[in-house]
């Protein structure tokens, strides 16, 4: 690719309001595919600078060094074997021949054919030299693939108007109608057509705001400069979304110098997505309104009007709010009053709702709970209800036999049947996102305690990667039980995720348990509280499949210790160690498994367990069971000696919760093992000589795995 020829490239599509929500993803995505096409091609290098512009009314690409011609380059095609291409006496056969021929050769090229091997056998290649793409050409297949790429919800069919033999009859389909194409190479235009239309060095700005229509572009590097002045227009999503940060920031100042607009990337992209131009107002509504609570108020401003609500320095809502303009008239009244008259039924809907929800009481609700279906093969809500309580009454005396909190057990059945009575509020119905948060409002409002209003909101919890747990015990006993209640049902009627479906959020569930049982450090066994969830449905309702349960929430808990740093070696062995029951000990145990395995004698004694492990799988019925007088050859005897000196003081360790000690203890014992192997047949002819030796083997293999299984460290 010469470099006299390179110059910088634009190609803009002019559509119609894309979706705001997507908006980001069709840009990146048609600029990316773009580059890549015309790299491949070889009209562009990987080198070469890509800047991706997205506004509601066009997807753009900028990409620099762009040439106007591809080099030249060498080709080399594989053709056949030598034995099928060349007969015996030398000559072509017709097969080569007519090979050749479709490759626009004649017989004279043979003689400069190339011998190479490929595989066991000889073959013929054709070496020629392919011409290099124009970029008219290049970019033409470019922009079809950049087009037929695109990550597009929905596609729409409409009619051209224009530039087509049947106008009015030709449909073309896009994400939405495209009314302009541009294609500049510098300031010259590539001839190219996509979606009906042919490219130019024309585009339009700002719907109202442009000062000139069309825009006319000098060249391929004046595109965003000449939007900007003369369109009003930002084309760049990036920039028009730093914008609109820094003009929220300042509007928010301006109300009060502790005053944030509320945080949402989501919210930020989409609101860029709307606007070309942004312009951030001030608005407000009255006070009165504060008195329903606030994440009712900011929902719907948020999901219903896309504003930004502004809250004060305690992070509690003002009656302020910021709205984000696409004009920019010299008097914003207008504009400010017709958005706070637009909020103002919604604010006084959300009122309504709180004030006729607070009538009846949570309890009073529940029954109604068996009117909704949950699933047709587990019952409605109501039946739901009961398991959950049932589990959570089974998981709190649990808990409450470690703690000591005795009011722990009523006060978890009582979040327990009143966890899901929000759902049949008329604020919950109109704002499923507010499921739990107003459960607790209503449940202080009904004087109930504090922990349990904090538990039906919080049982929900996490509700993604990285969010919050339950504030308090009860919380953490309801969310468990409603986790493992949708496990067990759901495993137990075949309903299992499958590649990128899982609509019962199955895995968010598991991940959930397993945080719960790590991070709050509770005294639980997993195992006794999947059986505890099996026993809360009725008996030939579900199949009993709760081994394949265990293992689908142990394989994501072992995903999680993947993400903290550790290994997928270190995770293995911490979680499969011997008689493993609270999985609050993990961390502890993760952190002595990456201390064992810094230290010299860690490959030895795992290999060595390794080998243990496989001599016991060959005798299943040895017990732990050694006498001392059965004890013969003297590294037997001397391993003995050291286990009965060593195993006490790791067991001890390992009692008082110190890991790390415990298995550099043991690590001790590297010596006697290896002459053990070393001097001693195991499988002696002597029954009772064997025996007593896989006895010995068996204490050691449970004392060294009882941190971990050491085994799978072994290279």
């Amino acid at each position: 690719m010469s470099a006299d020829n390179k110059r910088n490239l634009l190609v803009e599509l002019f559509v119609e309001e894309l979706p705001p929500k997507v908006l980001k993803k069709l840009g990146d995505a048609f600029a990316g595919v773009l580059r890549d096409q015309l790299v491949l091609q070889g009209l562009a290098e990987a080198a070469s600078t890509l800047t991706a512009y997205a506004s509601p009314r066009r997807l753009a690409a900028h990409l620099t060094q762009v040439a106007a011609v591809a080099a030249d380059k060498a080709v080399s095609q594989k053709l056949m074997p030598v034995a099928v291409g060349i007969d015996a006496a030398g000559n072509a056969t017709p097969a080569l021949l007519k090979r050749l021929a479709a490759l626009g050769a004649d017989a004279s090229a043979v003689a400069g054919l190339k011998r190479a091997v490929d595989g066991k056998a000889e073959a013929l290649f054709y070496e020629s030299t392919a011409k290099g793409a124009s970029l008219a050409e290049g970019l033409q297949k470019a922009l079809a693939e950049a087009i037929a790429k695109l990550p597009i919800p929905k596609v729409m069919s409409y009619q051209l108007e224009e530039g087509s033999a049947m106008p009015g009859w030709t449909s073309v389909s896009f994400v939405r109608p495209a009314h302009g194409l541009v294609a500049l190479h510098g300031a010259d235009v590539v001839a190219i057509e996509a979606l009906g239309l042919k490219s130019g060095r024309d585009t339009h700005g700002h719907r109202f705001e442009a000062s000139a229509d069309p825009v006319v572009l000098r060249d391929a590097d004046s595109y965003a400069q000449q939007l900007a002045e003369e369109g009003a227009v930002i084309a760049g999503f990036d920039q028009r979304r730093a914008e609109i940060e820094r003009q929220l920031a300042a509007a928010a100042v301006k109300v009060g110098s502790d005053s944030v607009p509320i945080d949402d990337d989501a919210l930020l992209d989409e609101v860029t997505a709307l606007v070309e131009r942004p312009n951030v107002l001030v608005c407000s509504f009255e006070p009165e309104f504060l008195d329903v609570p606030q994440e009712c108020l900011i929902l719907t401003m948020k999901a219903n009007q896309k504003y930004f609500p502004l809250l004060d320095g305690a992070g509690k809502l003002t009656n302020k709010f910021l709205v984000v303009s696409n004009i920019s008239p010299d008097d914003t009244s207008a504009v400010v009053q017709g958005n706070e008259r637009v909020i103002r039924p919604r604010l006084a809907d959300a009122k309504f709702f709180f004030d006729q929800d607070r009538k009846k009481s949570l309890a009073s609700r529940v029954e109604s709970l068996g009117k909704v279906i949950y699933h047709n093969k587990l019952g409605t809500q109501g039946e739901r209800v009961v398991r959950v309580m049932q589990i959570a009454e089974g998981i709190a005396k649990l808990l409450a036999a470690s703690t000591g909190d005795a009011t722990l057990p009523a006060r978890a059945v009582q979040a327990a049947q009143l966890a899901k009575a929000d759902l049949v509020t008329d604020m919950v119905g109109e704002f499923p996102e507010l499921q739990g948060t107003m459960g607790r409002y209503y449940a202080l409002h009904d004087g109930l305690d504090a922990s349990v209003a904090d538990a039906i909101e919080d049982h929900y919890k996490p509700r993604f990667a990285g969010d919050t747990l339950p504030r308090g015990d009860v919380g953490v006993v309801v969310a468990l039980a409603d986790k493992l209640e949708t496990l067990v049902g759901m495993f137990g009627i075949g309903n299992l995720p499958t590649g990128d479906r899982d609509p019962f959020a199955l895995r968010r569930h598991a991940l959930g348990v397993g945080r719960m049982l790590v991070e709050r450090a509770l005294p639980l066994h997993f195992y006794e509280l999947t059986r505890l969830a099996f026993a809360a449905f009725k008996p030939g309702l579900l199949e009993d499949r709760s081994v394949e349960l265990d293992q689908f929430i142990i394989e994501r808990l072992k995903g999680y210790f993947r993400d903290e740093g550790y290994t997928a070696v270190e995770v293995d062995a911490a979680l499969h160690a011997h008689k493993l029951g609270e999985w609050s000990t993990i961390p502890a145990r993760l952190a002595a498994v990456r201390s064992f395995a810094a230290l010299p004698e860690a490959p030895a004694l795992a290999a060595a367990n390794k080998r243990i492990g496989n001599i016991l799988k060959k005798a299943p019925d040895a017990d732990a069971h050694v006498s001392e007088l059965l004890l013969q050859e003297p590294a037997e005897k001397a391993l003995y000696a050291a286990m009965a000196n060593v195993v006490p003081a790791a067991n001890a360790q390992f009692d008082a919760g110190d890991y790390t000690a415990s298995l550099q203890t043991l690590a001790a014992l590297r010596a006697p093992v290896d002459a053990f192997f070393d001097g001693v047949m195991v499988n002696a002819e002597q029954a009772d000589l064997r025996l007593n030796r896989l006895g010995l083997l068996k204490s050691l293999h449970e004392a060294m795995n009882r941190v971990a299984q050491l085994e799978r460290l072994a290279a």
